[in-house]
């Protein structure tokens, strides 16, 4: 079994403490600073890297992208006040 969810509930936890205790100098605080729009543009840019990157064929691009795109959806997910609760779920709801 993966162990992705340990980590990501790691980055997630991260994300949380800076939403609540925002730490100078941390991008994280910069993109809730900057808000919502900022956030989405960034997840948007991520996610068009990792297609790009799946269609160059370059696996450890691919891997660095979407670990990319996984960081700022938790930003956005914080935001939004999702949780991966919520992911975990909608998709054993789908199942």
């Amino acid at each position: 079994m993966s162990r992705i969810g340990e980590v990501m509930d790691e980055v997630y936890a991260v994300v949380e403490d800076r939403r609540s205790h925002p730490q100078e100098g941390s991008y994280t605080n910069y993109l809730f600073d900057k808000g919502l729009d900022k956030i989405c543009k960034k997840v948007g840019e991520e996610a068009t890297e990792v297609v790009i990157a799946a269609k160059n064929g370059k696996h450890d691009e691919v891997v660095y992208e979407a670990s990319d795109l996984l960081y700022h959806l938790c930003v956005l997910l914080v935001e939004q006040g999702v949780t991966l609760d919520d992911l975990y779920e909608e998709l054993k709801r789908r199942r």
